[in-house]
């Protein structure tokens, strides 16, 4: 079952103490949709957020923005019913880079980091 659902995680209690909000995710380490966004996206991805659960790479680091961008999709997931499909159309028409909720996504975790929001 870990093959298809990864394992479940516990936030270092260093990063919950400095980012409380961190605590509303689930965090998963592997599994198959880590994997899946890895093919689409032609080589490995550090994480994949799907609803409150966020499945992290085998060998992602616990690293602050890393983990902030990923809290923001799940803000948007959400925010919006439709957010897989629009977040997939974005991909498609912009490109993964260029991807609005990826931009948006950026800009939450770096305002966070800095202290901001």
């Amino acid at each position: 079952m870990r093959a298809i659902i990864g394992r479940r995680e516990i936030l270092p209690s260093e990063l919950a103490a400095r980012y409380p909000e961190l605590s509303i995710v689930h965090w998963r380490r592997g599994g198959v949709p880590v994997r899946v966004a890895g093919l689409f996206l032609r080589g490995g991805v550090s994480a994949i957020t799907l609803w409150r659960v966020v499945f992290l790479s085998t060998d992602a680091p616990w690293h602050p923005e890393l983990l902030l961008h990923e809290l923001r999709h799940v803000h948007q997931f959400g925010e919006r019913l439709a957010f897989p499909v629009l977040y997939l159309w974005e991909s498609i028409r912009r490109g993964y880079v260029q991807n609005r909720y990826e931009v948006d996504a950026r800009a939450y975790a770096a305002q966070r980091l800095r202290g901001l929001g």
